[in-house]
């Protein structure tokens, strides 16, 4: 369900008074929010779609590449591309920041060596097996990708794990959405870019 979080409205308040997405509301139970929290609540309350991993380390490298993302990821690259360019304009109304956009697109590069590298040496990014650290991560992608801002050109090894990534079905209706007033880059749903 889309929330236009800057409105701050009454009924979602009452979800979440921190006023953020994500929030996830269980049929019987009451509102759980922050991305960690849910996903911690849906790794013990349906562990047979294990997302962290089955041993000690496995879920260390979970945990640090997710860390890595919602982090330095979003600070180097998120907050820079689309905090400047969708953000500002739809919470603060303020002129996006062009020393902010132009380090984040220079900085997308070292990141997206990094998915490169990670995908040469393993199946998925933590490891064998698709876990929270993909979701995380092209989750990010997602977003930067949404604006064109993502040199697939220049970094074939991260473009092709997050091809195969794109091409699950669970994100067909993300792959699906838009920001009003703001087109998706033309390759931005396409399986194949």
């Amino acid at each position: 369900m889309h929330e236009p979080v800057w409105e701050r409205r009454e009924t979602f308040l009452a979800l979440n008074p921190a006023g953020e997405v994500p929030v996830l509301v269980e049929p019987e139970g009451k509102p759980i929010w922050d991305d960690h929290a849910i996903c911690e609540y849906l790794e013990e309350v349906y562990p047979e779609h294990n997302m962290l991993g089955t041993t000690p380390d496995q879920r260390a490298e979970v945990r640090r590449l997710v860390a890595w993302f919602d982090k330095k990821f979003a600070q180097e690259v998120t907050r820079n591309l689309v905090g400047e360019k969708i953000t500002k304009r739809f919470i603060a109304g303020a002129t996006p920041n062009s020393g902010a956009i132009r380090a984040g697109k220079q900085n997308v590069h070292y990141h997206l060596d990094y998915i490169g590298y990670l995908s040469d040496q393993r199946n998925w990014l933590a490891g064998e097996n698709l876990s929270l650290a993909d979701i995380c991560a092209a989750a990010h992608i997602s977003a930067v990708d949404y604006l064109g801002d993502i040199p697939w050109a220049d970094h074939p090894g991260a473009q092709a794990w997050y091809a195969r990534f794109k091409s699950r079905p669970s994100m067909r209706d993300i792959l699906k959405d838009n920001v009003s007033g703001i087109p998706a880059a033309r390759h931005y749903a396409d399986l194949d870019f």
